[in-house]
């Protein structure tokens, strides 16, 4: 199967459903229906993506909103995978962090948002929200990852007196680095849904003040343009995260053969 046949096959569904989404819409204003306001056609929601992407909201909605949201992933990254091999290696370390870890992964993060409101302020409470929601996948995937090396790795190591460093780094990371990609693109998924939410909180700007903003003024087209960019965004984030999954694991013929399906749609 080449290239082209295998985009085709992506694509297809989603082409025919805006296809009809579009005819269906048409027929519902021509007609009158009261619920063509709500649901307009792709083309009137392209063209008015079109106006405010690439209008001064750019720089002002859209490029602080992604920095947040980058910004407290890749934080919560670093933490996670560097706390998660520690305790991942460790004996008796999820003994007895396992149930704390458990209850804090178990509280909603939005439901967090009026806490960290009032213990940082509304213009700042964006960032410490997506790094607590997105830290929990990373970690806890780590750990898991760390507990599963190779026991055979394990004595190969011990023969040949690995230093630390060279444990961790050599060892021990390259076997958790699948579970740590794993957790990675759950937690961006996270990230960009807390992004939203805690810009709906009377953040200054960011692309979830420009939703309620279009809701608050009964602009259900430019509403459906901000939807529209978030699933954008969210599909070019995931698409370079598995491009750079399958390079990092590159040495894992299998893996890497299941991520480029993943990739590819295949």
């Amino acid at each position: 199967m080449n290239r082209f046949t295998r985009t085709a096959q992506r694509w297809v569904v989603f082409v025919a459903a805006v296809a009809l989404w579009e005819l269906v819409t048409q027929l519902a204003e021509a007609s009158g229906a009261a619920m063509s306001f709500f649901f307009p056609p792709p083309s009137a929601i392209a063209l008015t993506a079109k106006d405010l992407w690439f209008s001064s909201a750019f720089g002002k909605h859209i490029l602080p909103g992604v920095g947040r949201m980058l910004g407290g992933w890749a934080l919560a990254g670093v933490i996670g995978v560097a706390l998660g091999i520690l305790l991942g290696r460790s004996r008796h370390a999820m003994a007895y962090l396992g149930a704390v870890f458990n209850f804090l992964r178990s509280i909603p993060p939005p439901l967090l948002v009026p806490f960290f409101v009032a213990a940082v302020g509304t213009t700042n409470m964006q960032f410490p929200t997506i790094v607590f929601g997105t830290i929990w996948p990373v970690l806890l995937n780590t750990v898991d990852g760390a507990r599963g090396v190779d026991a055979t790795k394990v004595e190969t190591a011990r023969v040949f007196r690995l230093s630390r460093t060279q444990w961790t780094l050599g060892v021990v990371l390259p076997s958790a680095l699948p579970k740590v990609f794993a957790g990675l693109r759950l937690s961006l998924s996270i990230a960009l849904i807390l992004m939203v939410i805690s810009e709906l909180v009377g953040s200054a700007n960011g692309i979830g003040n420009q939703l309620v903003r279009a809701q608050r003024d009964y602009e259900p087209t430019a509403m459906w343009a901000w939807i529209v960019l978030l699933g954008v965004l969210g599909y070019l984030f995931n698409t370079v995260l598995l491009a750079l999954e399958r390079r990092a694991l590159a040495w894992q013929p299998r893996h890497s053969l299941e991520a480029q399906a993943l990739a590819t749609g295949g």
